[in-house]
């Protein structure tokens, strides 16, 4: 007898395994995204279930990812994300994406998680336990210079400043992602931090995604300084910019949407095994991908 779908195996993902997850992401109608699954699954894990009716390795009818960060991550994280839960259309609804995100924080063991829900998904993952921390706004178009120049300095960023990003991001996001800002200037066509005599400011990358570059991670002192990160990193391509901002920076997505960038949608933001978000939302404006906070 054929194993039932909530009994088939889940195994770990590896890069021979990018065509599979854009295919899939394909067949839920995502655009395909090589290049973040590229990061997920080096800076995390992924996890997937093969498509019993393909030859082996030649198909997935479910995957994720998981990142985790802290201290001795990935083997004891104190906090990790879950994201790019996809099951196969014809799969749906049977139990297959509660088995991958039920086998997801069961690696993740003690550390808190969190993941960006739709409105689709929230109810699952409200029966496994995670709550409402927060929400999102994504806003997408070209940006439109206009009014006096930002007043906070910005320049491209050298070798040389990623310690002190790292620093600074240890300190806002709570908790320590090495392993992903190390990658962070190879991943993105544009990385570029605001100082001023006494140090960092801020800082801000730009990665292409699809027909767009995506703003994130925004991390910065104040919204003035988030603003000149943004604004400078616009005049660095010609395609859209695409960013998730946290609801309760209210002035920057003011500002965001009178510069040429409209409102595309909400997620919300889910967390399990304890209420809030770590850090400092005040200084996190935007994470470097929804499925990697």
């Amino acid at each position: 007898m054929p194993t039932p779908l909530t009994e088939l195996p889940v195994r770990r993902l590896t890069l021979q395994d990018l065509t599979a997850c854009a295919d899939l992401g394909e067949d839920r109608d995502w655009p395909r995204t090589e290049h973040k699954w590229g990061l997920l699954l080096t800076a995390g894990t992924g996890y997937g279930i093969d498509d019993p009716e393909a030859p082996e390795g030649k198909g997935l009818i479910a995957a994720c990812t998981l990142t985790s960060y802290g201290t001795g991550a990935p083997h004891d994280p104190s906090y990790a994300v879950i994201g790019m839960v996809l099951v196969a259309e014809r799969y749906g609804r049977q139990g297959i994406g509660r088995r991958l995100v039920r086998h997801a924080l069961a690696e993740a063991g003690r550390a808190q998680v969190s993941l960006s829900a739709t409105p689709a998904g929230q109810g699952l993952y409200e029966q496994l336990g995670f709550t409402v921390a927060s929400s999102a706004e994504m806003l997408r178009g070209h940006f439109r210079p206009s009014g006096p120049p930002p007043s906070v300095a910005t320049r491209p960023a050298t070798p040389g400043d990623l310690a002190a990003i790292i620093r600074m991001d240890t300190e806002v996001f709570g908790h320590d992602r090495t392993a992903m800002l190390a990658r962070l200037p190879a991943f993105a066509d544009q990385l570029r931090v605001a100082e001023d005599q006494d140090g960092l400011l801020g800082y801000a990358a730009a990665w292409p995604d699809r027909d767009t570059h995506t703003v994130g991670p925004l991390i910065a002192r104040d919204t003035d300084t988030a603003k000149a990160l943004v604004a400078s990193l616009a005049t660095g391509t010609d395609r859209p910019l695409r960013i998730d901002v946290d609801v309760r920076h209210e002035d920057l997505r003011g500002w965001l949407s009178a510069h040429g960038l409209a409102p595309v949608l909400f997620n919300t933001v889910m967390s399990y095994g304890a209420p809030a978000l770590p850090g400092d939302f005040r200084r996190h404006f935007a994470p470097l991908a929804t499925a990697s906070g």
